[in-house]
């Protein structure tokens, strides 16, 4: 682990399109001078939703004004069902109707939602126009507002149309963290978590001596974040558009979609990194089925998992959930499918995963009769 410091950078290097991640406390009030030192336009639209318009807007255009930038807003409902055509819709007419150019910017204030949703219009409108991310939950900062992938749900699936557009900034302020519910801050930390497991077994270690301070607040959490982001901005350097390795961030993933699918995307009953949590006790148990790892593993992950307050079993979700054939089809849906063939991120052991392409849909379909009994 790197020396616990008070600020840090992430440089995410791809050519044209490099930029940097500023990790550290009060970034929004200082995001004007910061955005005008690095880009030259001078108007921006900033996307936000109600949640946190109250907390965080008014910071972030007196920031932008002082730095001689002029700012039009938009407020959208809060929640997973504001990424859809409507919405996406209606960012791009505010983006236009504000005048935004392609030197000018489009910001996100927001978790994931706001995040994916305004990134993808900054995509599209004048077919690309510059964007940056302020994300405001611990689940954005260490993963959606990282690396490009921007989009909004279909009926048929989560994230199944979008572009990859990179951000040109990303402002971490780990402040604003201290607003977010304990639910909140769990969920985002099982995409913490799943970088350990991805293939840096050491940061895993660290986070199960370290977590409750990363919880707590302070250098620890800076720590935690800046080696997530760092952990993503490396796999996304070496396969930006997920033609191989990147994939390997969907550890988790393709269970937890399918139960988010499962719940209509009810945040009442499940929110994505709850989801991720036990889609990556079920990667580990499946490929522990697989006599690819041991259960000793999955054993570890769960009590680490179990540890943080996170749910770590199907049966932790509310309500009843539809048989396990019909969540054999969410996955068979989901994007990581190839040629019919399923494809999941299994284990050889704690940071030991990988990109399986060819996974037995029988295989699936009676480990999840097992896990989920009907």
């Amino acid at each position: 682990m790197n020396a616990i410091a008070s600020e840090r950078k992430v440089h995410v290097p791809l050519g044209e399109r490099a930029y940097d991640i500023l990790i550290g406390p009060g970034l929004i009030a200082r995001a004007g001078a910061e955005i005008a030192s690095r880009l030259k336009g001078r108007k921006a639209a900033i996307v936000t939703d109600e949640h946190v318009a109250p907390l965080y807007l008014d910071v972030l255009v007196q920031s932008l004004e002082a730095a001689g930038i002029a700012s039009a807003t938009l407020v959208l409902p809060a929640g997973e069902k504001t990424k859809s055509f409507e919405h996406l819709m209606t960012v791009c007419d505010k983006v236009l109707e504000a005048r935004i150019e392609r030197n000018d910017y489009v910001i996100a204030l927001g978790g994931g939602v706001i995040g994916d949703l305004t990134g993808f219009a900054a995509g599209i409108v004048r077919r690309g126009v510059r964007f940056v991310q302020v994300p405001t939950s611990l689940l954005s900062q260490v993963d959606s507002s990282v690396g490009g992938k921007t989009g909004i749900n279909s009926r048929h699936g989560k994230n199944l149309i979008g572009v990859f557009h990179q951000p040109d900034l990303v402002l971490a302020d780990t402040d604003v963290l201290n607003s977010l519910s304990a639910r909140e801050f769990r969920a985002g930390y099982a995409e913490v978590a799943k970088y350990g497991l991805i293939d840096k077994p050491d940061f895993f270690a660290w986070l199960e001596a370290n977590w409750q301070a990363v919880f707590a607040g302070g250098a620890a959490r800076i720590e935690a974040i800046a080696t997530s982001c760092q952990a993503k901005a490396d796999v996304v350097v070496a396969d930006e558009r997920e033609t191989g390795q990147r994939a390997l961030l969907n550890l988790g993933h393709t269970f937890g979609h399918a139960l988010e699918a499962a719940t209509a995307y009810d945040s009442a009953r499940l929110v994505h990194g709850e989801g991720v949590s036990i889609g990556m006790v079920l990667a580990h148990e499946f490929s522990a089925r697989m006599n690819l790892a041991s259960p000793d593993d999955a054993r570890r992950v769960e009590t680490h998992l179990k540890a943080v307050g996170l749910p770590t079993r199907m049966a932790e979700i509310p309500g009843a959930l539809p048989p396990a054939d019909v969540l054999m089809d969410a996955i068979a849906q989901d994007k990581k499918v190839k040629g019919g063939k399923l494809t999941f991120i299994l284990t050889r052991g704690i940071g030991q995963s990988f990109v399986a392409d060819d996974v037995p849909a029988s295989e699936v379909l009676s480990f999840l009769k097992e896990k989920h009994p009907q």
